[in-house]
């Protein structure tokens, strides 16, 4: 199981775009409402989680986590306790983590990056604290998928697949959307 954290002023696209590839692709995803069940996005569209982050269970189930970016909803990400604890359990254990636009910040902060090839948002590069920073759109090293914005929330949303999936998961979600292979 796949956790996608919402938080208000998330970037819709980049959140719900992964869960949609996600479940295409046959991965259980649960969205997880950071603060309330009810989530306004960073373009005012409410979102309602499948549950709160006071029902998060860390156990042998979860997969991964994905945390979308957004203003200021990378922010609000970033202080819940619940979210730093399922990075942290995500980290110890190997499994997928994901984070698009401003919210590889937060893996850079909890010093997951260092040494790692890492993409983020432009203006964010410096928050990655010792990241080989890379010019790709998504990159995956190890276990970290990062990703630069909303424009690659698919690829985004394909690389979690083949890491929870597999790459023929992935290929086959690829070509039912019609997307092209990036470049």
């Amino acid at each position: 199981m796949v956790y996608v954290f919402l938080a208000g002023g998330c970037e819709e696209i980049e959140a719900l775009t992964p869960v949609d590839i996600l479940r295409r692709g046959g991965a259980e995803v649960v969205t997880v409402g950071v603060g309330g069940k009810i989530i306004r996005s960073s373009h005012g569209i409410n979102i309602e989680a499948d549950i709160t982050e006071n029902e998060v269970v860390l156990d042998d189930e979860v997969e991964g986590i994905v945390l979308p970016g957004g203003m200021p909803g990378t922010i609000n990400l970033e202080h819940s306790a619940c979210v730093q604890k399922s990075v942290q359990f995500c980290a110890q254990r190997g499994l997928m983590i994901g984070a698009i636009c401003a919210a590889p910040s937060i893996l850079g902060h909890c010093g997951l990056l260092a040494g790692k090839e890492a993409t983020v948002y432009p203006s964010f590069e410096e928050e990655l604290k010792g990241a080989v920073l890379s010019s790709s759109y998504v990159v995956r090293d190890g276990n970290i998928i990062t990703a630069r914005g909303m424009g690659v929330s698919v690829d985004f949303g394909l690389a979690l697949l083949a890491a929870v999936r597999g790459s023929a998961a992935s290929d086959k979600v690829r070509k039912s959307i019609q997307c092209a292979e990036q470049a």
